[in-house]
């Protein structure tokens, strides 16, 4: 996967992302981008880690789950980073 194709993937990722945990997340579409391809990395990371596959091509069904699941797991923790930080 090239690397605009990988931008695009953690760009709808973050997106998605997004749209599946409740609740309102901060930040704009670079903060949503700059996310899902942190997201996508991870899931890429984690997916060949726990199930001995990574990120494969743009349109693998595995790699959109793995991707938005990374990109789920960054979303939470800087949820849990950006509110700590409201709070003092």
């Amino acid at each position: 996967m090239g690397f605009f194709a990988f931008l695009i993937l953690g760009l709808i990722a973050g997106a998605i992302a997004k749209a599946i945990l409740p609740g309102r997340q901060g930040g704009g579409i670079l903060v949503t981008l700059l996310l899902g391809v942190v997201g996508a990395f991870l899931g890429g990371w984690l997916g060949s880690l726990i199930f001995g596959t990574g990120l494969q091509e743009f349109f693998s069904l595995q790699t959109w789950l793995l991707a938005i699941g990374g990109a789920i797991i960054v979303l939470l923790i800087y949820g849990m980073v950006t509110n700590r930080r409201s709070v003092r």
